[in-house]
């Protein structure tokens, strides 16, 4: 799945547009690298994003079937949470 994809079905981006301008403007990471908006996102990999002045790190523990919002919650685990 595409990572701007993931990140909304995720929950971790409410909006799919925004989540495809946050990697274009380097404020997303998968593996501690600036991805793409297109990067593909497996099971294992670490996304962190930055936005309004918080920072979320997650391991993505399994992607949701094509983009199914349903039992979002589990597909990853927060592993910091910093900022307001």
């Amino acid at each position: 799945m595409r990572l701007d994809k993931f990140l909304q079905v995720s929950r971790l981006i409410r909006r799919r547009a925004l989540a495809n301008s946050l990697c274009r403007a380097g404020r997303v990471t998968l593996n501690d690298r600036a991805a793409p908006p297109a990067a593909p996102v497996r099971p294992g990999d670490v996304v962190s994003v930055e936005v309004a002045g918080r920072r979320i790190r997650v391991r993505v523990r399994r992607v949701p079937d094509r983009g199914a919002p349903h039992g979002a919650e589990d597909c990853c685990e927060v592993l910091e949470d910093a900022g307001t």
